[in-house]
């Protein structure tokens, strides 16, 4: 067959070509508008406005209920109570955000248009022209919504949205107290006996003698009177300790320490220095106290001071000596602030 008998290459796309642009077809538009019943009924219009300020107000409740929670339902020494306290506040925050969320998607789905637009596209420019057209996009928007001439639902969302703050405020609150001398103070004093923490606020602790602590072993320990503290929980989180006893001679002791110890037996905060996780971890061999969260890690025969890890200052030494029946005493309070660094820069 010649070659005049077989369509090029060019020929056959330009065939391609006009069949494409032969059955394209028109761009039909938008969808007929269909209207809701708020777009032609008042009445429906209205009742579907008192419904959204219901749900803004739901939310106002839900925001008192947390506050009135946090007050009433204190947390407490026992599970329960911190139970009662954790579903109190978690129903009124749920309460509080759910029902603004609702709030807004029922105002968009029944008050505000939901007519189809398409604008073309245009350069986004900062002119004085676009400025205004921005504005009464702006002016469009508000008018459209009813924001402007609804007067229930901007009261009761302007009043929602003023009182959801407010638990946030007391939780952080919660997140530890103001900078300060604070954490500079513990209940440890000259003569409190050093007892063990056997993890609840016992009125009678096991008190620990010096014979008690064995080389290679370590003790969580709390002070004696712990129990008669108004709030037992927070002063355990300041002042509780850790206990071991090294041979004397392993111990590398700073001047001015030399009592600070009892024939090996030293005693250090428990709050690590980085961001006041337990330090939990003793290793015996390297005697070595490890921070679990972020692996900082404190030499005991060097006065706890950092090896490794982010905690930027050793932990807090505990002075400590016996009492004439052999107990383990505490010399005095930590000589520096227990806990994050933060709180060595309010000296």
């Amino acid at each position: 067959m010649s070659s005049s008998e077989h369509p090029t290459s060019e020929t056959s796309n330009a065939v391609v070509g006009s069949s494409a642009t032969e059955d394209a077809f028109t761009n039909p538009g938008p969808e007929e508008h269909s209207y809701r019943i708020t777009d032609t009924e008042p009445e429906a219009a209205k009742r579907s406005e008192r419904q959204v300020a219901i749900l803004f107000s739901v939310s106002i409740i839900g925001t008192l209920l947390f506050i009135v929670s946090y007050f009433v339902f204190t947390p407490g020494a026992t599970m329960a109570s911190i139970r009662m306290s954790t579903l109190m506040l978690g129903l009124g925050t749920g309460i509080a955000f759910f029902a603004i969320g609702i709030a807004a998607v029922h105002w968009g789905k029944t008050l505000m248009p939901d007519r189809e637009l398409s604008e073309d596209r245009h350069q986004l420019a900062g002119s004085d022209e676009d400025q205004a057209v921005a504005l009464e996009i702006i002016r469009q928007g508000k008018e459209e919504s009813g924001i402007a001439r609804r007067s229930l639902i901007r009261n009761s969302m302007i009043a929602a949205l003023a009182l959801v703050p407010l638990p946030a405020i007391l939780v952080f609150r919660d997140l530890g107290p103001l900078p300060g001398r604070v954490m500079h103070h513990t209940m440890w004093r000259k003569g409190v006996r050093l007892a063990k923490d056997s993890g609840g606020v016992p009125e009678h602790p096991a008190l620990i003698r010096a014979s008690d602590v064995t080389e290679g072993s370590v003790f969580h320990v709390i002070p004696e009177d712990l129990h008669k503290s108004d709030e037992p929980l927070d002063d355990k989180a300041k002042a509780a300790v850790l206990v071991m006893r090294l041979e004397p001679d392993q111990l590398h002791v700073s001047k001015g320490r030399e009592n600070w110890n009892y024939n090996g037996i030293v005693a250090y905060s428990k709050i690590c220095t980085h961001v006041g996780c337990p330090v939990a971890l003793y290793e015996h061999r390297t005697h070595h106290l490890l921070c679990p969260c972020h692996q900082s890690t404190f030499d005991v025969t060097h006065e706890c001071k950092v090896i490794f890890g982010p905690a930027k200052r050793p932990l807090p030494q505990l002075p400590i000596t016996v009492d004439s029946e052999g107990y383990l005493v505490a010399r005095s309070d930590f000589q520096a602030p227990v806990g994050p660094s933060f709180w060595e820069m309010n000296h």
